[in-house]
C-alpha cells in the first residue's frame, strides 16, 4: 500500500501501516499541543533565570529574584517567636491562680498543653490522660504527689524514683515476699483495703476479716497510706478509698501488690521541657480534670 493514500472520509494521508482493515492516519499533531509546550518552555527559562535552580558544585544559581526558602522559613520561625513572646512572658510572669483567672491565657494553655503532652507524656498516660495499668488517670483529683499545679510541675522536673538527684522517692514494701505479713494476714488486708473504696465487697468477705484485717492495716499501712487510708502526698502514698486504682483493686491484683510490693517510674523531664512547658504542662493537667473526680 502506497504511503500517499489518502483516506477518503478525513482527507488525511494514510502511514501506509493497516490492522486487520484498519488503516493508521497520519494525523497531525493538534496545533493546541504545540501552544502549551511552548509555554512550558517558557515557564522553565523563566524559572531558571528567576528562581535557584541549578547546583553548581558547593553552591547554586541564585536566581534573579534572591529566593532562599531557608531565610523564609528563618524569618517565619522568628516572626512566631515574636508574637509567642507576648504570651510566654505572661505565663512566666504570672502565679498559676492568676492565668487560671485569665480565660485567654487559658485558652493557649489549652492548645500548647495538648501538644506538650501529646508529644512527651500520651505515650504513657494515654492521648485523654486517662492513664493505663500501671500508669495513672491524670483527669482525677488522686494524685500522689500533689494535684496543684506547682507540685505536678515540680513532680515533671524531678520525675519519680528517677537518677535526678532531687527526684521524688517512694516504694511499697514487699510484705509477702520479705515475709513482712504472714500469708493467713493477706486475705484479711485485702478484704479491709477493698472495703474501702467498695464498701459493698465487705458483704462478701469471710466474717471478721475486715475487721482484722483494719487492725493489720494499722500496725504496717498506715505509716504512709494514714490512719484514713486517704494517703500522704509528702511519700507518694496513694489514697485507698477511692475509685482509682493504679493497677487493678481486683482481690488478685491487691494480693499481687501487697506481696511483690510496688515502685512506680516516671523520668525527670527538666533536661527535656522547658520550665515555662512544664508550667504550661501542669496548668493543662489540671484544666483537664473531670468534674467530681
Amino acid at each position: 500500500m502506497a504511503v500517499e493514500e489518502r483516506d477518503n472520509y478525513t482527507g488525511y494521508l494514510t502511514t501506509g501501516h493497516e490492522w486487520n482493515g484498519i488503516k493508521e492516519l497520519n494525523t497531525p499533531v493538534p496545533r493546541a499541543v504545540y501552544f502549551f509546550l511552548l509555554i512550558a518552555f517558557v515557564f522553565s527559562v523563566g524559572y531558571c533565570v528567576l528562581m535557584p535552580a541549578w547546583p553548581l558544585g558547593v553552591s547554586y544559581t541564585k536566581g534573579l529574584l534572591g529566593l532562599d526558602q531557608r531565610n523564609i522559613v528563618q524569618d517565619s520561625l522568628k516572626r512566631a517567636a515574636l508574637g509567642r513572646s507576648a504570651w510566654t512572658r505572661q505565663i512566666e510572669a504570672k502565679s498559676s491562680q492568676e492565668i487560671q483567672a485569665d480565660p485567654a491565657l487559658m485558652n493557649i494553655v489549652r492548645q500548647t498543653g495538648r501538644t506538650v503532652f501529646g508529644d512527651n507524656c500520651a505515650v504513657c498516660h494515654g492521648l485523654n490522660a486517662q492513664g493505663g495499668h500501671g500508669f495513672p488517670n491524670l483527669t482525677t483529683t488522686s494524685w500522689l504527689w500533689g494535684g496543684d499545679p506547682d507540685a505536678i510541675a515540680e513532680t515533671i522536673r524531678v520525675g519519680i524514683n528517677s537518677p535526678h538527684p532531687d527526684s521524688r522517692t517512694s516504694q511499697m514494701p514487699a510484705f509477702g515476699h520479705d515475709q513482712i505479713l504472714q500469708p493467713a494476714d493477706f486475705d484479711k488486708v485485702v478484704a479491709f483495703v477493698r472495703s474501702l473504696s467498695d464498701p459493698s465487697t465487705a458483704k462478701t468477705a469471710k466474717p471478721g476479716d475486715v475487721d482484722a484485717g483494719k487492725e493489720i492495716f494499722a500496725a504496717n499501712c498506715a505509716a504512709c497510706h494514714g490512719e484514713d487510708a486517704k494517703g500522704n502526698s509528702d511519700v507518694g502514698a496513694p489514697n485507698l478509698t477511692d475509685k482509682f486504682w493504679i493497677y487493678g483493686g481486683d482481690v488478685q491484683t491487691i494480693r499481687n501488690t501487697l506481696w511483690n510490693g510496688r515502685q512506680g517510674h516516671m523520668p525527670s523531664w527538666e533536661g527535656r521541657l522547658t520550665p515555662l512547658d512544664r508550667k504550661i504542662l501542669a496548668l493543662y493537667l489540671v484544666d483537664r480534670r473531670m468534674p467530681n473526680q
